[in-house]
């Protein structure tokens, strides 16, 4: 007998069934989430984390809760200092700067092209986190535009939801005015030290802060000009409530103090999170800008979830996001109805739940609609500076409300983004 082969047969089976077990073995990690926003993303995230438990017991998560800002100032600082093991195992990024983080710092993500099957998601979210040929993170939610509005304060205000419908923004400015004087509600709330209206408006207008090589589209931008006129008529002529920071933007919404919002189609958990207002909301499209090719569709946010290559419990976060992120359909009809998130795993938009009428809205059915507007989106290029972009716009808003010319507002805004992104 050959006692060499067969020593050397015995030892690849023992590796192969060492292997086999290892692969099989069951995880029993303590998986840490950041993300924001404790209706939508963070419950979200505990009620994925529940699906996955059930299946996998020996595996918890710790998912914490902080402020947008929060969360992207310390992901840069702890990917900046190089001290990882401050980080999470995932982390929920805006799609406006997942570019920025991918560029930025390289090897930081983990590349998932051969874990998740992307061919199963919206291809403008797959475009978003792919950076010379590898795939990062796993696509979350769309943020596909629309107007809320409060059906009891219009009424008192002698208009009915035909009013609403095919709306021009100097409608909607009239209408707000004669709401303020009959009612005491402004028709929305407004930070103006947040860029997310502009950005709103001028992506409806198919325009961004970029052209498609990238280079600067300010002083020409037709959609920009107007949102920009548009968003300084909201704030001189008293349409809107003046906000400070997110916490009190949602406060005015939530107390009923505003008579809309108009945000991505993320806030809906936020608007049904007060039941005492159910019947008395209603949905439709955003205002059209006055020019050219301008939509009543937009976009505003959209997150996806990333893996930190440095991550002790990579594995386990990546066969987490595959197997509920990726594949449960179920997961993202129960999402739908209870959170307004429209997801974009395309297999899960074919569900039952978007043709449900929705009693907190009247009976409408909004997922619908929403999923009517998401293909009238216009495609922009987001580049990688918008954050930057919306700093120069926020920084100049102001002299407009003061009497400065557009134009000159326009040239100031790109002088200093050409000054922030050199």
């Amino acid at each position: 007998m050959d006692y060499s082969r067969a020593f050397k047969r015995s030892i690849s089976a023992t590796v192969a069934g060492a292997a086999l077990l290892c692969s099989t073995a069951a995880f029993a990690g303590e998986v840490t989430i950041w993300c924001w926003d404790p209706n939508f993303n963070v419950a979200i995230m505990k009620e994925a984390a529940e699906r996955y438990t059930a299946k996998h017991p020996d595996t918890t998560f710790n998912i914490v809760d902080f402020a947008k800002a929060d969360v992207e100032q310390k992901l840069q600082t702890g990917l900046a200092s190089g001290m990882t093991d401050t980080l999470p195992d995932i982390v929920l990024i805006e799609d406006y700067g997942a570019q920025k983080y991918l560029q930025s710092f390289p090897g930081s993500f983990a590349a998932l092209t051969d874990k998740i099957d992307y061919s199963g998601f919206a291809k403008y979210k797959v475009d978003l986190m792919t950076l010379e040929g590898q795939v990062y993170g796993v696509p979350f939610d769309s943020g596909v535009t629309g107007l809320y509005y409060r059906t009891d304060y219009l009424e008192q205000a002698g208009y009915k939801p035909a009013d609403m419908e095919n709306l021009t923004w100097d409608r909607f400015i009239e209408i707000g005015k004669d709401i303020k004087a009959k009612t005491g509600h402004e028709m929305m709330a407004l930070d103006s030290n947040d860029g997310g209206l502009i950005r709103i408006m001028m992506q409806s207008g198919g325009q961004w802060y970029f052209n498609d090589d990238g280079s600067l589209n300010i002083t020409g931008n037709a959609a920009l000009r107007a949102a920009l006129e548009t968003q300084a008529r909201i704030v001189n002529e008293g349409v809107a409530k003046p906000t400070s920071g997110w916490n009190d933007g949602i406060n005015a919404l939530t107390s009923g103090d505003v008579a809309s919002v108009l945000m991505g189609v993320w806030i809906t958990g936020t608007v049904k999170s007060q039941a005492d207002q159910a019947g008395k909301w209603a949905l439709t499209a955003i205002p059209k800008l006055n020019v050219e090719g301008a939509t009543t569709a937009s976009n505003l946010g959209g997150s996806s979830w990333y893996v930190l290559e440095a991550s002790a419990e990579k594995d386990e976060a990546i066969d987490f996001l595959n197997e509920v992120y990726a594949k449960d359909l179920d997961f993202y009809q129960k999402i739908l109805t209870e959170r307004g998130a429209v997801g974009s795993l395309l297999a899960a938009r074919t569900g039952e739940a978007y043709q449900k009428p929705d009693e907190f809205f009247g009976g409408q059915t909004v997922w619908q609609n929403f999923a009517d507007w998401l293909v009238q989106v216009p495609a922009v290029n987001y580049g990688i500076f918008t954050n930057e972009l919306d700093t120069a716009v926020t920084a100049n808003f102001p002299a407009l409300l003061k009497g400065t010319p557009v134009d000159d507002v326009l040239k100031a805004i790109e002088s200093q983004a050409a000054g922030q992104i050199q």
